[in-house]
């Protein structure tokens, strides 16, 4: 009798496992063709307001992040980025700040200093480059880590977003 029983559990494990019910609902839409950009901008802050309004050739969502980087300098061939704000200490003991806002039109970047901007070296002032990094904002909370990500990095960021940043251009303004 217990072998019996033994082998109908068997058998109706086998022909319930094998059952298939109704489909579930479809998932949320995804998120296709988002991908992040990149791109390089040189310019010059003029006296009347060390500020400078970069338009943005591709469309930005209203959920994006834009990042901008300085190029600080370039050592042994490697460019060093950094991540704005940014302030740099004179040696003369006064702060220069490289500061930015974005809106989904354009990134308007700007000098600040806690001395008259007029008496500031052409050297932080003509021939500045900067990398425009735009990160789509629905991947920003997909995946949460608790590995923070450090955003001034930038390749780091780069990385992390598959972002291409081997073509960019740089565009004199």
């Amino acid at each position: 009798m217990k072998k019996i029983l033994t082998l109908f559990a068997v058998v109706g494990l086998i022909a319930f496992s094998s059952c298939e019910g109704p489909e579930g609902p479809q998932g949320p839409p995804g998120y296709d063709g988002l991908i992040g950009q990149v791109f390089e901008r040189e310019v010059d802050f003029n006296p009347t307001g060390y500020s400078v309004v970069i338009p943005f050739s591709a469309q930005i969502y209203p959920y994006d992040v834009v990042l901008v980087y300085h190029l600080y300098e370039v050592n042994n061939g490697n460019k060093v980025w950094r991540l704005m704000p940014q302030t740099y200490y004179m040696s003369d003991g006064g702060a220069l700040d490289f500061n930015y806002d974005f809106t989904v039109n354009d990134v308007s970047i700007w000098l600040a200093a806690d001395f008259p901007l007029n008496t500031l070296s052409s050297d932080w002032t003509q021939n500045q480059v900067f990398r425009i990094v735009i990160v789509p904002g629905e991947k920003l909370g997909a995946g949460k880590s608790v590995n923070k990500m450090d955003y001034s990095d930038y390749n780091a960021v780069i990385k992390k977003y598959n972002i291409d940043d081997s073509n960019v251009k740089r565009v004199k303004l």
